[in-house]
């Protein structure tokens, strides 16, 4: 999708229209939805590729929200995730890409103990709430742009 604010709206419908079609519980859609609108939201703040790409992966118990998005403006330092490397071990900055079942893509952003509102610009106040929402959540970083994952 555009890397333009009328993409928060298209990414939010089109992940709930993905996990209907799945099956998935209303009170997941409606997470989902929450997590990717900040996702998603946050990559059109702050980089200035001119796309954005989103991916659903489902397995068993589980929907990963991936947000990709090329080039940068300003990435601001995101505050630590839950479980940083959840596949590769420490250190290793592995993100699982094979994961079996169902995918929705389309298209070409926890907080860590004691992190508290008031030691965060409101910049930062999303990927609160995705802290809050997802399971664990991460991201990786190279020089063409970022991925932030989110599990449901």
């Amino acid at each position: 999708m555009p890397r333009l604010p009328r993409g928060v709206p298209v990414a939010r419908h089109r992940v709930q229209e993905a996990m209907r079609g799945w099956g998935e519980p209303d009170e997941r859609v409606e997470t989902a939805a929450l997590v990717v609108t900040e996702l998603v939201a946050n990559a059109v703040e702050h980089t200035a590729g001119r796309r954005i790409r989103c991916r659903l992966l489902r397995t068993r118990g589980r929907v990963r929200i991936c947000v990709w998005n090329r080039g940068r403006r300003h990435i601001p330092a995101l505050p630590g995730p839950r479980d940083p490397e959840p596949y590769g071990g420490p250190g290793s900055g592995a993100h699982r890409t094979d994961a079996p079942g169902p995918v929705a893509s389309w298209g070409p952003h926890g907080a860590g103990d004691g992190f508290g509102l008031a030691s965060v610009t409101e910049d930062g106040r999303g990927l609160m709430l995705v802290d809050a929402l997802a399971r664990r959540w991460g991201t990786r970083t190279s020089v063409s742009g970022r991925l932030v994952w989110a599990d449901l």
